[in-house]
């Protein structure tokens, strides 16, 4: 047996690598032997009596569905149960690595530990059972069941370890985002949000005033005062009171707007249901502008060169639009951009120019999307823009219209000299499952092969795309 190498393992993992050696090398090859055959036995079933107790929980079916416990889910689990009843101590390092890397992704996808706990423990039980039923009561059962309990306690406390760390991390980067806020500059996102408010307000009462009619009136949640205050308003002021209050109040004004425009009854009271509208709306007013006043000047946490969000609040981002996304059963997109030939400007003109370059799309990035959507400096040459409250037809519309604009718009290079740039752009929308990395990957493998077909395009991903060559996770905190 090699014992777990001080230079090989993190200090919090070392401990758990030479506790788990350590069992299995007491075991035996005779309890080693039991377990490996009964993983290869009843591994199928195993798994599938995991997934039944965990589907039981309301939880855990909001993250995954029946198709995706048959068709990826009890695989894997297949797989886990099979690595940890065969493990031998010298597979111990690799299998509390994936341990970890498992803790992660339930962290990503909020799988509560108490529901992995709950699964682990009926399997155990269940295997309890199978020991006794090959091996009755005698020295390689007990031996087994020994074993058997130290593997599973062991790597459920590397996933609770990693999972622990992984939402410390995200707790930390939520914090971060609410700080250095998406409020860029506060006075002047005050001002915005209160004049788009009030433009809507007027729109609303000038349409009746000269028609008395609204077909397909906007409503407020969905007007562009709407989407801003529920994607970004809301994750930049932090949840609270008041923050609901103004949820509670749009819904009242929409649900007060639909009954009064689709009526016949006579004009005053029609009069007197849109003061309720006008009241209401000003009371919106008033928690805006007590909200801007608590959230004060702060700074953005912006990139330095671009002055576009910092990628390290990509998740937050994220996580928040799939929880917005599973709640009102809509959908949001993903563009990933990439400037082509980026290294040829920097080499033909200098970093300078490649600087200018980066500013220059960022620009078009910013001026093109709407208030509500979020765009990042992914890194390098690359930026991601999050489209919130998009189907694929817009999501598509709109990622044509920017390749269209950063390819109709050349770079101001210092020496008056006129830079032509494209872009290749893939687009990804959310699909329902809960973990942000797979949309994220699909808009990566859109982006490589729209840069495979001649770059200064388009491409929807899908799950048919290969993955992207090189593809990283995203940014831990």
């Amino acid at each position: 047996m090699k014992p777990a190498s001080p230079h090989s393992c993190d200090p919090e993992a070392c401990p758990l690598v030479a506790g788990w050696q350590q069992s299995l090398a007491t075991a035996g090859p005779a309890a080693h032997a039991l377990l490996a055959a009964i993983a290869s036995d009843h591994a199928p079933a195993l798994a599938a009596h995991f997934y039944k107790v965990m589907l039981n929980d309301s939880r855990a079916s909001r993250s995954m569905s029946h198709d995706q416990v048959r068709v990826r889910l009890q695989p894997a689990m297949q797989r886990w149960l099979t690595g940890l009843l065969g493990a031998t101590p010298d597979d111990v390092e690799q299998l509390l690595a994936a341990q970890r890397v498992i803790g992660d992704v339930h962290a990503r996808v909020g799988i509560p530990v108490d529901l992995v706990t709950r699964g682990t423990r009926v399997l155990k039980q269940r295997i309890f059972s199978l020991i006794v039923e090959q091996a009755g009561h005698g020295e390689t059962a007990h031996a087994a069941i020994a074993s058997l309990t130290a593997s599973f306690d062991i790597a459920l406390e590397g996933m609770t370890l990693a999972y622990s760390n992984a939402r410390e991390r995200s707790s930390r980067t939520d914090a971060a985002y609410r700080l250095f806020s998406l409020v860029q500059n506060v006075s002047t996102e005050r001002e915005r949000q209160r004049a788009l408010l009030l433009d809507w307000e007027n729109t609303l009462l000038y349409a009746l005033a000269s028609t008395g009619r609204m077909p397909g009136f906007q409503s407020l949640a969905s007007s562009e005062f709407g989407l801003w205050f529920t994607h970004k308003g809301i994750p930049s002021f932090g949840e609270s009171t008041e923050t609901n209050q103004v949820l509670h109040l749009i819904a009242e004004v929409d649900q007060l707007l639909e009954h009064t425009l689709s009526s016949h009854e006579d004009a005053t009271l029609r009069a007197a249901q849109l003061q309720d509208v006008r009241m209401k709306v000003g009371q919106v007013r008033n928690l805006l502008g007590m909200l801007f006043e608590r959230i004060g000047e702060l700074d953005a946490g912006c990139d330095a060169l671009t002055n576009l969000l910092n990628r390290r609040f990509l998740p937050t981002v994220l996580r928040r639009e799939i929880e917005l996304a599973e709640k009102s059963a809509g959908s949001f997109a993903v563009l990933l951009l990439d400037l082509d030939h980026f290294k040829h400007i920097n080499d033909a003109h200098g970093h300078e120019s490649g600087d200018r370059a980066l500013q220059h799309v960022a620009g078009i990035l910013t001026q093109f999307t709407r208030g509500s959507d979020y765009v990042f400096r992914y890194g390098g040459e690359e930026f991601v823009v999050v489209l919130v409250a998009v189907d694929q037809r817009q999501a598509l519309v709109i990622a044509e219209g920017l390749c269209r604009r950063i390819a109709d718009s050349p770079v101001a290079l210092a020496d008056g000299q006129l830079l032509d740039v494209s872009s290749s752009i893939g687009v990804a929308m959310y699909d329902g499952h809960p973990d942000y990395e797979r949309v994220m990957a699909r808009a990566d493998a859109a982006m490589y092969q729209a840069k495979k077909q001649g770059r200064n395009r388009v491409v929807l991903g899908d799950e048919g795309l290969p993955t992207a060559p090189g593809r990283a996770a995203l940014q831990r905190g």
